[in-house]
């Protein structure tokens, strides 16, 4: 089984530095598999901007792939967007991890200057022209609907080939079937159940073998926010005031909030695993670096080990 750590990504006071360096080279000396972020560019929650933490990752860590879950790509543009990947992935040495999505209905397009009729289509032909920069032609010529590049030079290329792995996120079926069919892997969101994410699962399962694609070559993943507290209520308390920091309140928290003691959280966990997960993005939400870091400790010393 694999397991994966968040990155704290709450700012809403001062960066702390030396804190997140020590939590990335502490999750990597653990055996962590990747850290990861998320994107929020408006929103509740006072977040670093994913990409530009995952630089600073990259400075701090030597071994740790480093993911983002999920860039709502229709909000940017494909050639920036490129480029700032494959610079990550070159600082990094070949270790991004690229999620993506569309986004939906309640994304606020009109502040991106995106028309909500068609974002799907401009989210499909971005991610087709970030493909055309990233591949071994030094020049590109793209004619799309809603993009015409002739004869570009994008430079430097990514280090990954023929790009940096494409998680993908959604759930309704037509995202199901295009991300197995364009990307590389699925990661399904922390903010669905566990009951959602094992519909998700298999519906990624059945695209897999309509598509006649190799399910070892695909991953299934999934995030899931909790918070491990020897005292059951309080680790209630800690994981919904760490939802209601990055979601503002809502009702649907509680329904995705994994808390207790760690055999507690265990149990969730192996909820997840047996849904179809095959690997496990534990994302602690605490108050700061300090909080999250206590949470990576105890995930490595006492929930990670009950999977042997």
């Amino acid at each position: 089984m694999r397991f994966s750590i968040s990155i704290p990504q709450l700012d809403d006071g001062v960066f702390d530095g030396a804190g997140l360096r020590s939590y990335l080279r502490r999750a990597e000396d653990l055996g962590f598999e990747g850290g990861w972020t998320l994107e929020q560019t408006v929103g509740p929650g006072p977040l670093i901007a994913p990409m530009e933490l995952l630089a600073y990752g990259a400075a701090c860590t030597e071994r740790l792939r480093l993911g983002v879950a999920v860039l709502i790509t229709s909000l940017h543009d494909p050639l920036q967007l490129a480029s700032i990947a494959t610079a990550v992935d070159r600082l990094s040495h070949g270790r991004l991890d690229l999620g993506v999505a569309p986004g939906g209905g309640f994304r606020q397009f009109d502040a991106f200057g995106v028309d909500g009729a068609t974002f799907i289509s401009s989210f499909t032909e971005g991610l087709e022209l970030m493909k055309a920069a990233w591949s071994d032609k030094p020049e590109v010529t793209f004619h799309g609907r809603f993009r015409t590049v002739d004869d570009v030079t994008v430079t430097p290329k990514p280090v990954q080939r023929p790009h940096p792995p494409l998680w993908f996120g959604g759930h309704a079926p037509k995202a199901l079937a295009r991300a197995v069919r364009l990307g590389d892997a699925f990661i399904g969101a922390g903010s669905s159940t566990i009951a959602d994410f094992a519909d998700v699962a298999a519906g990624i399962r059945r695209e897999l073998e309509k598509q006649d694609k190799d399910p070892a070559r695909f991953t299934i993943a999934k995030r899931v926010y909790l918070m491990v507290d020897d005292d059951p209520g309080r680790a209630r308390d800690r994981v919904l005031a760490g939802l209601n920091r990055i979601y503002g309140p809502r009702p649907g928290n509680a329904d995705i909030a994994i808390s207790g003691t760690p055999a507690q959280v265990a149990g969730a966990v192996a909820q997840v695993i047996d849904a179809g997960a095959q690997m496990v993005l534990l994302n602690p939400i605490g108050a700061g670096v300090a909080e999250d870091r206590e949470q990576l400790e105890r995930l490595a010393a006492e929930v990670i080990p009950q999977f042997g």
